[in-house]
């Protein structure tokens, strides 16, 4: 594209003779969503096609509703507070560059998270929306690992979480694409390629990171340290999760061997530190959290509660 192209190409809702036109980019943002009932969800925006749109939404015979929805709410609030923290990245990245992509990240996760809250809604029965799951429930209501809702620290920390949560997740995601729940089964199937991404990213980073300076080194192994403990969690298998999707006992091995590879390139070592201890044998899985959920729930909540019903 030359100058002259941008110079001649129309802005805002004005063609390029400056007359104003029906097409402004922000229109969608007023249209009803495509849904049954025509209306458009407030917290995420309207205008936004179902990507399972004819998946069959019927629990399958043989497993349980209850289970089911336990399940997908586990997974995602794990993806809604991880997009949470990756978006606080914004306007605080090294660079310009690194905010637009750690934000679109975070959107694809917040994708998941829609898809599984929702199914969520429909498998226990009760009808709850992504609305009301993710914006209406305290904080021990919660069911994601700790490991997504620890501060985000210095990018090193987050670039060593990201590595870790996408190579498990993307490892979890390859396994429940062919789950018995076909609304399960396609968010897997199209989270895996996404996740694949957020690998990939997260380990061009570590490499950068840790071979480069011995200064980014340095604080790249301290990041690895530092969120190494809350990796067991994603490991240590709830009820639910054997009831209703896949043991991720079944996942330390093959997700340890990959990261491994990574810092082995990068010139890390790979900590030897126990994991996070639970509290009185219960963790994330069963609303026992950090200090750290609380604030970001209030962030992410604020709004919605202060105008409750409100839509645009």
């Amino acid at each position: 594209m030359t100058d002259d192209d941008v110079t001649d190409a129309p802005t805002g809702d004005h063609a390029a003779d400056g007359h104003p036109t029906d097409d402004h980019v922000y229109l969608s943002l007023t249209e009803a969503s495509p849904g049954p009932e025509g209306e458009g969800r407030w917290a995420y925006g309207t205008g936004f096609a179902d990507p399972l749109l004819g998946v069959d939404t019927a629990v399958p015979p043989g497993l349980d509703g209850a289970d089911l929805a336990a399940y997908c709410l586990m997974l995602g609030d794990d993806a809604l507070v991880l997009a949470q923290r990756l978006t606080e990245w914004c306007t605080r990245a090294p660079e310009l560059e690194e905010e637009v992509a750690l934000a679109n990240l975070g959107l694809d996760l917040l994708g998941q998270a829609r898809q599984l809250l929702t199914r969520a809604g429909q498998a226990d029965g009760s009808g709850r929306t992504e609305d009301d799951l993710a914006y209406w429930r305290e904080e021990h209501e919660f069911r994601n690992v700790r490991l997504v809702e620890a501060p985000n620290g210095d990018f090193a920390y987050s670039i060593a979480r990201l590595l870790l949560f996408a190579t498990a997740r993307g490892a979890l995601y390859e396994a429940l694409a062919g789950h018995a729940d076909p609304v399960l089964a396609a968010v897997a199937a199209r989270g895996v390629k996404e996740l694949a991404y957020h690998r990939e990213y997260a380990t061009a980073w570590t490499l950068r990171l840790g071979d480069g300076t011995p200064y980014s080194a340095a604080r790249m192994q301290a990041g690895l340290d530092a969120v190494w403990p809350l990796l067991e969690e994603l490991f240590t298998a709830h009820p639910v999760e054997l009831r209703a999707g896949v043991d991720p006992g079944t996942l330390r091995e093959p997700v340890l061997r990959s990261v491994a590879a990574v810092c082995a390139e990068a010139g890390l070592t790979v900590p030897d530190v126990p994991g996070l201890a639970a509290v009185g044998g219960r963790g994330g899985r069963d609303g026992v959290h950090t200090e750290a959920l609380g604030p970001l729930l209030a962030e992410l909540q604020v709004v919605a509660r202060a105008h409750p019903g409100a839509t645009w």
